[in-house]
């Protein structure tokens, strides 16, 4: 199963400057019960957005550059892949039933065509962005559950936890 996981504004907005546009503890919290354990797909900018690399998870990172090696301390190394295209990451963790593309922008683009899945934190709001979520076809994807969170002491904005499976 390969499911696409992010959070997006109500205009698809994902990040600006290689970064997050919003502050969710719940979702953070959310993102780390359904990853941890799993194999991580992701493009280059959004690993190296990372402090570090995320605990119990197996990082495979897309990326162009064909010398590229992730700074990552010694014992981290067992946990990071670096491959050069989408094909290469999903025959890295073709051993897995659960496979999560975490981003960015253009690696959930290349994703949409393979994955069977999305579980999309939806905010509730309209943000200023450089990044953005793709379009989701209604024709081939049903949402499945939403369900609301919101605002309180914690989130500044309500957002909603969408699932949705493929046609």
């Amino acid at each position: 199963m390969i499911t696409i996981i992010a959070a997006a504004g109500q205009n698809n907005e994902l990040g600006k400057d290689n970064d997050l546009i919003w502050h969710l503890p719940d979702d953070f919290k959310r993102f780390k019960a359904l990853t941890t354990g799993h194999y991580i797909i992701m493009g280059r900018k959004t690993f190296e957005s990372f402090p570090k690399p995320l605990p119990n998870r197996t990082h495979i990172i897309i990326t162009r550059d064909k010398t590229y090696l992730p700074k990552v301390g010694p014992d981290q190394e067992q946990n990071i892949i670096v491959v050069h295209s989408l094909d290469q990451a999903l025959v890295k963790a073709a051993s897995q039933q659960k496979i999560f593309i975490i981003g960015g922008g253009e690696i959930y683009n290349i994703s949409m065509q393979v994955a069977d899945s999305i579980e999309l934190t939806r905010v509730h709001g309209k943000f200023e962005a450089d990044t953005f979520f793709p379009e989701i076809d209604t024709s081939r994807w049903q949402k499945t559950s939403d369900i609301h969170h919101d605002i309180d002491e914690k989130h500044l904005h309500a957002f909603s936890y969408e699932t949705w499976e493929r046609l």
